[in-house]
């Protein structure tokens, strides 16, 4: 991971900058996450990870993760989801791409206080609560 600077205040972000980051370092926790599953074709891995970081999986992740959520992870996931100009692609449900994006915004906010050991628990609850591959970790 990389240091972050001191007396950066992530928490000062716009959202959407939050979910850009918080995107990037979910799709590497799946893609580890997957390729620790096993050997696999690269098409395969490909599919798998897809489940994961698709806006209808992260939207039912939500909901397990809520109950867990500190009241500044809560704040930081809601001005996510209520983020302005957020558009969704033309295949995602408008609602569950907010909730995704709420999602990747705390996960950059968590990364940018460099609380790592958080983001993986959140991490471990995704996969729990998961159906993707019928595996957990």
């Amino acid at each position: 991971m990389i240091p972050i600077q001191h007396g950066f205040q992530p928490e000062q972000l716009n959202p959407v900058t939050l979910a850009f980051l918080g995107d990037a370092v979910y799709e590497l926790l799946v893609r580890t996450y997957v390729v620790q599953r096993g050997s696999m074709s690269a098409g395969k891995l490909h599919q798998e990870a897809i489940c994961f970081v698709s806006a209808k999986h992260q939207a039912r992740a939500m909901d397990a993760l809520l109950p867990m959520l500190e009241e500044d992870e809560k704040a930081v996931y809601q001005r996510g989801r209520n983020a302005n100009h957020v558009k969704p692609p033309k295949n995602a449900d408008p609602m569950e791409y907010r909730i995704a994006t709420g999602m990747e915004a705390l996960i950059g906010y968590l990364y940018l206080q460099e609380k790592y050991d958080r983001i993986y628990a959140l991490f471990d609850a995704v996969i729990r609560e998961s159906d993707c591959g019928g595996h957990t970790i």
